[in-house]
């Protein structure tokens, strides 16, 4: 049982270091199709979060347990609670950029569903997602071998769940980021039924000003699992700035 961050970074480059977090319930390994797509631009980093009675923290403290774990990172990619991570991070000063993907930073910005996001927890523990679940989740079939990938599905991944998904209200949202120094990017799904299409608007609002968003047609809430090829061509422009800015800021300091 992990209960501290596990994480391995892919890749030997020089590009960007990129933190790849994943959803309330999901493994970071579902990540590894989109990380393979960014190498060799981009030094990707897999995380996996602590499990069982570890895993019973919001947002805020879990981003510190991440942060001590992997250190500063150029970008951060995320996915559904994983912006609420990732949010906490780049107001840390932690993080120079966040792509969302299907993701928030607030519950607030669920709408309604934002109120019950502590019954993923029940769900999780009681209801046993699998097969039907992922792909529900996905909008497309999942193979078998893969679903624990996209739905918490061991005893271990539903309880830690649980754990996680009570912590969530029980602690202070991170700023909006709105105001700080921090690149943007927002990739949604039009088929997302878990963080649906109107969400992007809420969460945009709180981002900086000018901040892209795009849409894929057809995908579900997992588009970095389903749809690797073209979150990569997305993403690739906006760490190929951020890398950039990282060369201006080296050769000033030197």
């Amino acid at each position: 049982m992990r209960r501290e961050v596990q994480w391995r970074e892919l890749g030997q480059g020089h590009g960007p270091r990129v933190l790849l977090l994943p959803g309330l319930g999901a493994r970071g390994s579902g990540f590894l199709a989109l990380a393979q797509r960014l190498l060799p631009a981009a030094r990707p980093l897999l995380v996996e979060y602590p499990e069982g009675e570890a895993a019973a923290c919001g947002a805020g403290v879990l981003a510190r347990q991440v942060l001590r774990a992997v250190g500063e990172v150029d970008a951060v990619v995320a996915s559904s609670f994983g912006g609420m991570v990732a949010a906490h991070l780049a107001a840390a000063g932690a993080a120079r950029g966040v792509a969302f993907l299907g993701a928030f930073t607030r519950t607030e910005h669920l709408g309604v569903r934002g109120l019950a996001i502590g019954m993923m927890g029940p769900i999780a523990r009681w209801a046993r997602p699998g097969a039907v679940a992922a792909g529900l989740a996905a909008w497309t079939p999942v193979p078998f071998s893969r679903v624990p990938e996209v739905v918490p599905t061991t005893p271990l991944e539903r309880d830690s769940t649980w754990h996680r998904a009570l912590a969530i209200r029980g602690e202070a949202p991170p700023p909006e980021l709105r105001r700080l120094p921090v690149s943007c990017v927002c990739i949604q799904g039009t088929r997302d039924v878990l963080v649906p299409p109107a969400t992007v608007e809420r969460l945009a609002a709180s981002l900086p000003p000018g901040t892209p968003l795009h849409r894929l047609r057809g995908a579900g809430h997992v588009p970095y699992f389903t749809h690797p090829d073209a979150c990569a061509r997305l993403l690739q422009p906006w760490l190929e700035a951020l890398g950039a800015g990282a060369s201006v800021v080296a050769s000033s300091a030197a």
